[in-house]
């Protein structure tokens, strides 16, 4: 994303995909100042399967580490059982 679309939209859309799929998303994004036209916004995150930010990075250069649990996963598609009106 570009630091102007990333800043607006990038959490929001993490967010929305973690929700509407009821998992774990993990959203990694390059960051920086990339030439004198090219700058991106960059903030990887870990989004919980109930849209929750468990973690960002910001800006930089690193690394993120969170737990994922399973038993919320299945807690989160029990409280919201949308899964189960798929059609296949």
């Amino acid at each position: 994303f570009t630091y102007q679309t990333g800043e607006a939209h990038w959490q929001l859309l993490l967010r929305a995909r973690a929700l509407e799929n009821q998992c774990y998303v993990l959203g990694a994004a390059q960051g920086g100042q990339h030439s004198a036209r090219r700058q991106t916004w960059g903030h990887s995150a870990a989004i919980d399967p109930w849209g929750q930010l468990m973690a960002e990075l910001g800006h930089g250069e690193g690394h993120l580490l969170v737990d994922l649990a399973p038993e919320f996963l299945s807690q989160c598609r029990q409280r919201l059982p949308a899964l189960q009106h798929r059609r296949l």
